[in-house]
């Protein structure tokens, strides 16, 4: 147990992504084999590993560490003022916070304020910080938990003196370190490819709604660990084949594995979706404005393409999408709130997109 939890804490490893899958796949199919075989004479020890199981695949102490309890939480103003927000609740659903510790706590509002209006979210960090000021904590940028991107980027700030937390931070070394950092435009997908794993990583929220993986509803990736190793591996496969794609230098075939990739990018959801002005918006949206380059290319070497991303009244954009799912949460009645794939026709072909909207009732 002692080298399976160290293997799993080390950073930037491609061995401890590998080993966190397979012990979410083992977790999902004991599980699964608990309901079907209630009588085995394995049963109690199959609960004493699973508990042995959902104890190593925790978030590390190092990033959230345990050191109160929720009764004692210092962070207890803060936790009321957001959860009684109505204005927040518009845009994070009506989710109460659920962190038991005040690192906890302060990580996981941070990373809902990445999902709001950046307007709302400035005011938001600003009165965290207030709040957090109050009770004897200060902002702390000195101890940051790197994610793997093309850039350097403070995400948010964690705190020192009575609550210790640490922030959160986009870092071009751990992409440089890792074993798959590429070199020009696939280097923006390979940070993509990296940060979304670890995000899903350290937060429970995470959905999926990957029509090639699960084309029927939008999928909790904490709830269901199974369809978080076949989203991992339906992006991974995608982001191979773009590689291969532009090896080719076929205008088409990359351009096509473009979309592809930046589906499955866009597919990693919240419910409901992140505003389109949130950090996550804006992030999101790096992928479709160099997807647009791969547009030119392609138009450029005499061939029709046009995409657009699909937005507005669901109404006005149906006929060009497929296979879209509802929600009864988020954003306006009869609004589109997210495009997952981008409408494409590529030499009089059609390609249609696909969308989550909200229901007009």
């Amino acid at each position: 147990m002692q080298h399976l939890r160290q293997l799993l804490e080390t950073e930037n490893s491609q061995l401890a992504q590998v080993l966190r899958f397979s012990l979410y796949g083992i977790e999902a199919s004991l599980k699964q084999a608990q309901t079907e075989f209630p009588l085995d004479p394995g049963a109690k020890l199959c609960n004493e590993v699973l508990q042995e199981l959902h104890s190593l695949l925790q978030p590390a102490s190092h990033i959230y560490p345990q050191s109160d309890s929720r009764n004692e939480l210092k962070l207890n103003h803060l936790r009321e003022a957001f959860n009684t927000d109505k204005e927040l609740s518009l845009y994070l659903g009506n989710t109460q916070l659920q962190s038991q510790t005040d690192s906890e706590l302060w990580n996981e509002i941070q990373r809902k304020l990445l999902r709001v209006p950046e307007d709302m979210a400035t005011y938001w960090r600003q009165r965290a910080l207030d709040l957090a000021q109050e009770v004897g904590a200060v902002e702390d940028n000195s101890e940051l938990y790197p994610l793997p991107f093309i850039r350097d980027e403070i995400i948010y700030p964690g705190l020192k003196g009575t609550v210790q937390a640490k922030g959160l931070c986009l870092s071009q070394q751990a992409l440089s370190n890792s074993e798959i950092s590429q070199t020009g435009d696939l280097n923006l997908l390979a940070g993509f490819l990296l940060l979304c794993i670890k995000f899903i990583e350290i937060d429970p929220d995470l959905h999926h709604a990957l029509k090639s993986v699960f084309s029927f509803d939008i999928i909790s990736l904490h709830s269901k660990p199974e369809q978080q190793i076949q989203y991992i591996e339906a992006l991974t496969g995608r982001f191979h084949r773009t590689q291969k794609a532009e090896e080719n230098a076929d205008s088409l075939l990359t351009l096509r594995a473009w979309i592809d990739m930046d589906e499955a990018i866009h597919s990693l959801v919240f419910v409901p979706p992140s505003d389109r002005y949130s950090w996550w918006g804006n992030l999101q949206q790096e992928s479709r404005r160099k997807l647009k380059k791969f547009v030119d290319q392609a138009n450029k070497q005499g061939h029709e393409v046009r995409i657009r991303q699909l937005s507005g009244l669901y109404a006005d954009i149906c006929a060009l999408s497929k296979d879209d799912l509802q929600l009864d949460c988020g954003g306006n009645p009869g609004e589109v709130l997210t495009c997952l794939r981008v409408y494409a026709r590529i030499n009089q072909e059609d390609s249609p997109g696909r969308v989550i909207f909200r229901s007009s009732r």
